[in-house]
């Protein structure tokens, strides 16, 4: 691309918009068939502790608002998450994946580079997965940097944390949960590290990602959730609410004998009599 066209484009965005990649890594765009936000995640999931500033890194203390407000907007029809990650820091990145999966907004996710380690998770969490040829996923058990005492109750902790990820990558894919630890246990694949690298043929064919595509075949897709949705929201309106009316029993109309107006009291008949 040129200088010229580089400026044309810039030009066609609004200052709140190149904030917004600038600072966050997304952007919503109405030009299209409908309004969608695109939401990247790239670089190192950054969790409680701030990474060193040389390294990229998504924050997920900026992600999870946006994710709020997207769901919560009644302009954006849907949510394309553009993924280039390493990993990171377990407990953002399930918090984040937890998010994207419990959200009514169609989301579309597409692996870009590599989906690493916590990638998984996030990958699989939207309602439909791509993946890319060229890119990359990595599955190991979870790792801790820093002090680790050799107790008991640290391998408990160890053993909890992999059954927190196992369940929501097989509750979000294909995969079964035996498959799932077998290739994070593969030995002989990684130089230093025990687990399993699958390029994206592999991944679909694992069960692990829904399809096999690019940008154009993601943005399609999520395209057909939206209409999906669309003509779910319109049949309701044209569909009337039911009529309870007639279910509802109705008093009998009194008959010739019955005498009308209200009865005497009983004391008050006696007298008479």
């Amino acid at each position: 691309m040129s200088e010229d066209e580089n400026e044309e484009s810039r030009e066609s965005l609004s200052p709140e918009q190149i904030d917004s990649i600038n600072n966050l890594g997304a952007i919503t765009s109405a030009k299209g068939k409908y309004v969608i936000h695109c939401l990247s995640v790239i670089g190192q999931i950054e969790g409680h502790q701030t990474l060193p500033p040389q390294n990229k890194t998504t924050k997920y203390e900026h992600i999870m608002p946006q994710l709020v407000a997207i769901e919560e907007s009644a302009d954006i029809d849907g949510l394309l998450i553009l993924l280039n990650t390493v990993g990171g820091d377990v407990e953002a990145g399930l918090a984040i994946a937890e998010l994207v999966s419990g959200m009514k907004t169609p989301t579309v996710s597409l692996v870009l580079g590599g989906g690493h380690s916590i990638g998984v998770p996030l990958a699989v969490s939207a309602k439909r997965s791509f993946i890319v040829p060229s890119a990359t996923m990595t599955i190991h058990p979870v790792r801790m940097s820093g002090l680790v005492l050799g107790v008991p109750q640290t391998l408990s902790y160890f053993d909890k944390m992999q059954e927190r990820i196992t369940r929501f990558v097989c509750c979000n894919s294909k995969i079964s949960a035996e498959r799932f630890l077998e290739l994070s246990r593969t030995m002989g694949e990684l130089v230093m590290d025990v687990g399993t690298v699958l390029d994206g043929e592999q991944a679909v064919n694992e069960g692990l990602i829904d399809e096999l595509g690019n940008l154009s075949d993601a943005i399609a897709c999520l395209y057909g959730q939206i209409d999906e949705v669309k003509k779910r929201e319109k049949t309701q309106e044209i569909t009337p609410p039911a009529d309870n009316s007639d279910s509802e029993q109705k008093p009998e109309p009194p008959s010739a004998d019955t005498p009308v107006g209200k009865p005497k009291p009983e004391k008050e008949v006696e007298e008479n009599v």
